[in-house]
Parts: C-alpha cells; sequence; structure tokens
C-alpha cells in the first residue's frame, strides 16, 4: 500500500542517474550510470536500490518525481517528430529570419542553427488578428481546408500553429486545430496561444515548435515510465518538475513537454535555495556541477532568480544569441560544458580546452574502464589525487590510475611537451576558470558583487572544484550539504506543485487599463490554480493545500527593445496604483543598470502570474564558526592549485563530520557519491544540518 511519507527524486543526467528516496526514518540516495537507450530503466534500477537500502518496499512508494534531459537533448540531436508549421501569410520565414542579430560580429563563416521545421514545411493562412484581439483579416474555411489537406498529404506527427497576434485573440487558432483534429485525431498538435500566450512572434513560434517537436516523444517516454514502473511495483503517481521550479502532473508535462527543458538544473536551485533559507543567507551563489555540465545559479532571500525565455541548443555554446529562444517559464542560470566526463584536448594554438563535448557514462572516462581513451576532468582530477581510485561511488566504480594517464598523456602531456602532473593541472585549472568567469559574467549581468555571495555547491563533481572556484572569486564561505551528490534529485522532493500563466497585453503605463488588467489577471490564475489543484491531486493532503500567488509584470522604456521582470503585489489594481508601479519599475531598473532614464514613457508588455502550493517552512540550523578537531582517518596527498604544489591532506570521513566537528585544509572529506576538497586555504566545520561549512582561513564568519 502506497505511504504519503516515502517519496523518490529522479533525476536523469548525462552522465549519472540520481535517486534520493525519502522514507519516515531518513533519506536514501544512490547513483548510476545512465542508459541512453532506455533511461527508464536507469530510473527503475536505481529506486530498486535506494528502497533495498531504505528497507521498503516498491509497493510503499507514495510518489515519483522525475526531472529528465529527454525535452533539451531531442532538441540539441534534432531526434523530434516530423513536423509542420501553420502561420498567418507573409510571416513564414520568421523562425528562419530570427532576429537578424550577430552574435559573432566579425565571423565571416557564421552558423546559423537550422529551423527545426524547413521551409517547405511551413504553411500560411490569409488571416490577420490586430494587437488588440480585433480581426482585422478573417480566416476563411477554404483556406482552412486546404492547409489540412497539405497537413495530411504530408505525413506529419505533429502540428505547431503560430498565427499573428494569437496571445490577444486565439479564434482563428482554435478553429485551425479543431479542423485538423476533426481530420486526423491522431495528430499531435500545439497551439502558441496556449505554450506561450506572449508578444513577440520570434519566442513565441520558436517555443511552439519546440513544444509541438518533442511532444509525440516525451508522451510515448512518460507513458512508457509510468507503464514500467506500475510493472516493477510502484503504483505511485509520478509528477514531473517543470524548468521554473515547481511540479506538474505527468499528463501536463505530456501535454507542454516544453516546460521541462531545465527540469534536473532547476531541482538543483530548489535545492540550494532551501539550504540558503535555513542558513539565514541572502545572498547564494548555487553551483552545481555534475558529469557533463556545470550549473550556476544565483539565489537570493532564499530564492532562485527566474526568467521567462530561455536559449536551447546554441551553435555557438557560450554565445548569446546563438541558439534558440523560446519563452517558458524557467530558473534562470548560466550553463557550460564543464562536468567530470567532460572532455580536454589541445585546439589550434596549442592550448588546453575542456568540453562542451563530454564521455557521459557511454564510454565514460578513461579511468572507468569501459572503453574511454580521451582525458576527461574526471581522469586529471585523479591523477592530482583528489579522487580515491578504490572508493569512487561509495566502491562501486574502481578507478583505473594507469588508464587516466595513457588518456592524459598521449592526447595532452606529449604533444605539449610536458609531465602528466602538469597536464591533469593544465585541465583542472581550465575548467576551474572556465566556471569562474561563467559566474562572474552572471553576477555582473545581474548588477551584483560575487564576493559578497556564499557559494553552495553540489553535484558529483562540485565538492571537488568548489574550493579552487571560491579562491579564483574572492569568496569567502562556502557549503556542501548531505546529499550534495545527489543534490537536484533531493531537490525534487523540496519543490511545491506550481504553474506559471502568462499573457501577452501591451500597455503605456500613462494609459494604465486597471479594469483589463484585472480581467486578464483573474484568467491567468483560474488558469494557473486549476493546474496547480490537478497536479497537486495525488499528493497527501492536496485538496486543503494552501497556495502562494506571484505577479511580475515585464516592463520597458518607450524605445528600449527588451523588458526587465518587475514583481508586483497582487491584488486588484485601480488606475491609481500606477505611481507604485512606476516605483517598483524604476527600483528594479536601477538594481540592474544603477540608474534610471528619466522623461521617458515607460510600457507594460506581458504579464506573469505563478500560483504555488506552500511547503513547510525550512527550519533554521544550528550554524557553527568554529570547532574541536575530528579524528583524522589517514593522510593522502592531492595537488593544491593555488599552492602550485602538492600538499599532505587529512582523510575524513563525512559521516565523522557532525556538528561542531572541524578540520583545517588541506583536507579530503570522503563519502559514498563525491568527495570534497578542502584546500589549505580553507578550514571546514560541520553544521547543524549535516552540512560543511567551508571558511576562508582569517575569515571569523
Amino acid at each position: 500500500m502506497n505511504h504519503p511519507k516515502i517519496r523518490v527524486g529522479v533525476d536523469i543526467g548525462g552522465t549519472f542517474t540520481d535517486v534520493a528516496l525519502s522514507h519516515p526514518d531518513g533519506l536514501a540516495t544512490c547513483k548510476v550510470l545512465t542508459d541512453y537507450a532506455r533511461p527508464e530503466q536507469a530510473i527503475l534500477d536505481g529506486i530498486a536500490i535506494a528502497a533495498e537500502t531504505a528497507g521498503v518496499a516498491l509497493a510503499e512508494i507514495g510518489q515519483v518525481i522525475h526531472g529528465t534531459t529527454l525535452v533539451t537533448n531531442a532538441l540539441i540531436q534534432r531526434q523530434g517528430a516530423r513536423l509542420a508549421f501553420i502561420t498567418t501569410e507573409g510571416f513564414r520565414d520568421v523562425i528562419e529570419m530570427r532576429s537578424e542579430n550577430r552574435f559573432e560580429q566579425y565571423d565571416l563563416n557564421l552558423t546559423l542553427p537550422k529551423p527545426l521545421v524547413a521551409r517547405e514545411d511551413r504553411f500560411t493562412l490569409s488571416e490577420r488578428m490586430g494587437p488588440a484581439g480585433e480581426v482585422l483579416l478573417p480566416l476563411e474555411s477554404s483556406d482552412i481546408e486546404a492547409v489540412v489537406a497539405q497537413v495530411l498529404a504530408g505525413g506529419y506527427e505533429a502540428v505547431a500553429i503560430g498565427l499573428m497576434h494569437a496571445y490577444a485573440n486565439d479564434a482563428h487558432e482554435v478553429r485551425m486545430a479543431e479542423a485538423l483534429r476533426k481530420a486526423a485525431p491522431e495528430l499531435s498538435i500545439s497551439l502558441s496561444s496556449v505554450i506561450s500566450p506572449q508578444m513577440r512572434e520570434l519566442p513565441r513560434f520558436n517555443t511552439v515548435i519546440a513544444n509541438a517537436y518533442v511532444q509525440p516523444q516525451v508522451a510515448d517516454y512518460l507513458g512508457r515510465l509510468v507503464t514500467r514502473l506500475g510493472e516493477a511495483g510502484v503504483s505511485a503517481p509520478v509528477f514531473m518538475l517543470h524548468s521554473g521550479g515547481g511540479l506538474i502532473s505527468v499528463e501536463v508535462a505530456a501535454e507542454q513537454p516544453v516546460r521541462l527543458l531545465e527540469s534536473g538544473p532547476a531541482g538543483g536551485a530548489i535545492f540550494a535555495a532551501d539550504f540558503a533559507r535555513g542558513h539565514g543567507l541572502e545572498s547564494v551563489l548555487s553551483f552545481d556541477m555534475g558529469g557533463t555540465t556545470a550549473k550556476i545559479c544565483l539565489i537570493e532571500e532564499g530564492a532562485p532568480k527566474t526568467a521567462n525565455t530561455f536559449e536551447v541548443a546554441r551553435t555557438y555554446r557560450f554565445k548569446k544569441g546563438s541558439g534558440m529562444t523560446v519563452s517558458t517559464p524557467v530558473v534562470e542560470m548560466v550553463e557550460i560544458g564543464a562536468g567530470g566526463g567532460s572532455i580536454a584536448s589541445i585546439d589550434t594554438m596549442g592550448r588546453i580546452q575542456v568540453g562542451p563535448r563530454s564521455a557521459g557514462s557511454e564510454p565514460g572516462p578513461a579511468c572507468y574502464g569501459k572503453g574511454g581513451t580521451e582525458p576527461t576532468v574526471t581522469d586529471a582530477n585523479l591523477l592530482l589525487g583528489r579522487l580515491d581510485p578504490e572508493n569512487f561511488a561509495g566502491g562501486a566504480i574502481p578507478l583505473s590510475v594507469a588508464a587516466s594517464e595513457t588518456a592524459v598523456t598521449g592526447r595532452l602531456a606529449d604533444t605539449l611537451g610536458i609531465s602528466a602532473a602538469d597536464a591533469a593541472f593544465g585541465v583542472t585549472e581550465m575548467v576551474d576558470e572556465n566556471m569562474a568567469n561563467a559566474a562572474r559574467v552572471h553576477t555582473v549581468e545581474n548588477g551584483r558583487d560575487i564576493e559578497h555571495f556564499t557559494m553552495i555547491g553540489f553535484g558529483g563533481g562540485a565538492p571537488l572544484h568548489a574550493c579552487r572556484l571560491a579562491e579564483k572569486l574572492g569568496i569567502a564561505e562556502l557549503i556542501i550539504p548531505p546529499g550534495a551528490g545527489v543534490g537536484s534529485a533531493i531537490g525534487f522532493l523540496k519543490a511545491p506543485f506550481s504553474y506559471e500563466a502568462t499573457r501577452g497585453m501591451f500597455q503605456r503605463l500613462d494609459g494604465f487599463d486597471a479594469a483589463s488588467v484585472n480581467a486578464a489577471l483573474a484568467e491567468l490564475e483560474e488558469e494557473a490554480a486549476a493546474f496547480v489543484a490537478a497536479g497537486a491531486s495525488g499528493a497527501e493532503g492536496a485538496e486543503a493545500a494552501e497556495t502562494t500567488t506571484r505577479l511580475t509584470a515585464f516592463m520597458r522604456y518607450t524605445g528600449q527593445g527588451w523588458e526587465i521582470p518587475v514583481v508586483l503585489p497582487y491584488k486588484s489594481f485601480v488606475d491609481g496604483d500606477k505611481s507604485e508601479i512606476l516605483t517598483a519599475f524604476e527600483a528594479a531598473y536601477r538594481t540592474l543598470f544603477g540608474r534610471v532614464i528619466e522623461g521617458l514613457g515607460i510600457e507594460i508588455t506581458n504579464w506573469s502570474l505563478v500560483v504555488a502550493s506552500v511547503l513547510p517552512e525550512t527550519p533554521p540550523v544550528s550554524r557553527h564558526d568554529s570547532g574541536t578537531a575530528v579524528t583524522v582517518r589517514r593522510t593522502r596527498q592531492f595537488y593544491d592549485a593555488a599552492l602550485r604544489q602538492t600538499v599532505a591532506a587529512q582523510e575524513v570521513e563525512r559521516a565523522e563530520m557532525t556538528a561542531g566537528r572541524a578540520v583545517d585544509g588541506p583536507a579530503v572529506i570522503v563519502e559514498s557519491e563525491t568527495t570534497t576538497i578542502v584546500t589549505s586555504a580553507y578550514r571546514c566545520i560541520g553544521q547543524g544540518d549535516g552540512s560543511l561549512r567551508l571558511i576562508r582561513k582569517g575569515d571569523k564568519s
């Protein structure tokens, strides 16, 4: 029988699938290698291992929460459905013309991502809505019939419909969809007025196309997962973590899979935010490093920073504008190809570079002994003494030092004329510098000073690199939470049920129409609340679940190309609230850009309303600034990058770092899922919640 307090979080990553099982007696976690061909198999294997560890029967599991990279991978690898796109006549090439921005100004061979829909698969309707929702050109039945015939003749699996100004009036999109469903009931159909009802046709078209492109594949995968779980004895309801950081039902996820783009990384941000609240930290840098990528996110006042657009499948990995912009709620973070499996190579100028290619789980780093021959970050860490070859992943994956040395020597050291140790140091220093640069840019873009932040590091790779990254960034304090190796999966268990509803509605602030805004917001609240209620219906106490509402207006000065998010109190507005909205806009603008612009008009373009269930308050943590020395297990050596030398480090079991126990760096703190490196510049103190608090020597707190 299902037990409501037994819940499982499962995160499929590029290298490992992480599982966290919460039960009345504690938390059981495990990592298994991701199965690319059958991703659900790794989930089943991981849940079985965690359940056995916890002494829990599979039939007792009351809830499964899942995050997946399936949507992102399908878009990057172009492995989606055969797709048709229907739009307004004259706008067939919007997705190919893009924004006309040259993200790499001086590259004469600039490569732009190809549209997901080829030109011959784009069809047009002679119709037109105005920006206020007025019908400028009626949609004729004959046009609908002609397009239906073209779609049927093309043998498409899915159709995306994106008509001009459909966010203001969806009547034409709905008519077109009804005709297609009548003619081909099995066809997967996505409407821009449902998926992304916001201004700007390029991101709106991209979003509905991306949703339609992956919908058949995601629906098939989720259906297969639910079936396989049931066959294994797990009859619990399955929920998905969406990219905005909340839970939705598996049925909603199958209808709107574009909301799953960053579901795994969002779980990590929730995990870090929970610890930030417990430790009373206002400004936190979340650092999530796994086997394939590293993710960095700002968390302020206990909540991760969010955005309403996201760029996927960049042709130039670190260049904004080189990918496909989609407008869907997302936890805002910077993601770079810097994970344990990231492959090191030598570029045309004879320099070591790391990523974005990754060895993943198949074949994995050379030291895994599964056929990998290229040097990776994990191989470099092994050669530098930061990993124990006999105790990696709790001893489940023995590592071969000889294989790492062969890969690093043959591919890097011999070419550069240096030792394998120096080449390994070059690899780790390069990956750490890449992450430090990404963190600096991310904080500067958000108008913040990174030195005043506390870092929370998690994921299998972050504890290995967090100290060195903090040294580069000038950060005095960092926290490694318990369960850091499977942080995203644990974060799933801490996520609320939530849904973000959006609406494009252009108004100048000096002509603010409170009545129309209130009417639109009422519709958004009804939509979001219905989704939250539907998703939470399988959760314990869902019927009486308390919810909270967050309202954001996207605003700009007249003449500007892009908006900034402005959080407003959710209430019934009156026309006289213009001054309150102006004050909120100027405060947000000043935070980002340091000043406001006098004499310019202000515009509101889009509204966003989030309804979320209220989670139990995170209890405050007993924090320790100092402590008594812990018992040292043994001494081993690792390379300290800041000192440029190998140091004798104390090795300590993570279980011994209880509240008030301390160890000075250099030290190595070991556990089954990761290893924490404490460099010579830091000391580590156990905290009341089981986390490790690393403080720069000379800093009192």
